[in-house]
Formats: C-alpha cells, sequence, structure tokens
C-alpha cells in the first residue's frame, strides 16, 4: 500500500524530529537494522555475505585447545616417568 505525499511528508517530519531529539536513539536503531539486514541476507543465502565466528566461539576453542594440550603434555611425562622407574628398578634387579 503506497503511503499519500501528506503522509510521507509528515513521516519525514516525525523522522527529522527524532534525529535532532535524540541522536543516540537514531543510533542504535541503525545499528539495529543494519543487524536485521545482515540476519536477513545470512538466512536466504545471498552470496558475499561470510559469517564469522563470535569472539566467545573462539575463545572456547582456544581454551579447550590449550586444556588438550596440558593433558597430553601431563600424560606423556606421566608414562616417561613410569618407564624411567621401570627401567630403574628391572636394572635393580
Amino acid at each position: 500500500m503506497a503511503w499519500s505525499q501528506d503522509e510521507e511528508r509528515m513521516l519525514a517530519e516525525i523522522e527529522q524530529r527524532l534525529v535532532d531529539d535524540d541522536p543516540r536513539l537514531v543510533a542504535r536503531l541503525e545499528s539495529f537494522n543494519e543487524r536485521v539486514r545482515r540476519s536477513e541476507a545470512r538466512s536466504t543465502g545471498q552470496p558475499g555475505v561470510r559469517r564469522r565466528p563470535r569472539r566467545s566461539t573462539v575463545i572456547i576453542l582456544i581454551s579447550w585447545l590449550l586444556i588438550a594440550t596440558l593433558v597430553a603434555t601431563l600424560l606423556i611425562m606421566v608414562l616417561r616417568h613410569e618407564a624411567a622407574a621401570a627401567m630403574a628398578l628391572a636394572s635393580v634387579i
């Protein structure tokens, strides 16, 4: 449904008053609109729109990798220590 010229003029006036009165609100609304556009573009599968991993996802992944590396290192150290102890015990007997 198309707007009449009178309605379009009134909407433009309201928009201009909002911009003049509360620029922070305008910035928030523009940010929200941009996020909605990106979300819609992703959901429709438009080419050229790549989704980046969230920061929290990257931090969790790095944390898991560090924990796995620590566990593997500790296991290797324990196994080497046990092997050395067994070798020392075997040489004594």
